[in-house]
């Protein structure tokens, strides 16, 4: 397979590897299911450049052998902030949340599926949330999402209760305090 390196990469380079990140996502998230609806990469490609990377802190951490075989990138969210404002129900229904002023908002933690079972997830958590400022992050997923949610509590996360998008279903809120994210 190859050695495997880990780099960050700034906004800009963000953008310009846009293309290969986004069809990382769609990798990483194919349902090998036959009748499974593939995953909606020019949703992310536009969600990606037009939100998430103009987003406060952003931080990005791509792995490759020299394509690219993870990922994982979040930012900083405020409490006030207007990431908040795609939700119906505000942050405080989660105690943690409403305790801290800043949370870090993890956006994808993606792998290729020849990439699974070899530690990488947790790698590029620990790199990601190294230089987080905020005191917890956030990881939002489906509720019905099984394997996410195995994976994000086999990495140190818990479920701490939901949040619902203005237009959507609840989705799953997991967090954990920074500090803590071996």
């Amino acid at each position: 397979m190859g050695t495997l390196f880990l780099r960050r990469l700034s906004r800009w380079q963000a953008e310009t590897e846009r293309d290969q990140i986004a069809d990382l996502f769609a990798t990483a998230l194919r349902d090998p299911a036959p009748d499974a609806a593939p995953p909606d990469r020019a949703g992310f490609l536009r969600r990606f450049v037009d939100h998430d990377v103009q987003q406060p802190e952003f931080d990005l951490v791509l792995a490759g052998d020299p394509s690219p075989v993870g990922c994982a990138y979040g930012f900083l969210a405020e409490r006030d902030g207007g990431w908040w404002s795609r939700f119906r129900e505000r942050p405080e229904v989660l105690p943690q949340l409403a305790e801290s002023r800043r949370v870090f908002i993890v956006a994808e933690l993606l792998v290729h599926p020849r990439r699974r079972g070899q530690g990488l997830a947790g790698r590029l958590q620990r790199e990601l949330l190294s230089r987080a400022s905020a005191p917890l992050a956030l990881l939002l997923l489906e509720p019905g999402d099984g394997p996410a949610q195995a994976a994000a509590q086999a990495l140190g996360w818990s479920k701490t209760g939901q949040l619902t998008p203005n237009e959507g279903t609840p989705l799953g809120a997991w967090t954990i305090p920074l500090g803590r994210h071996g």
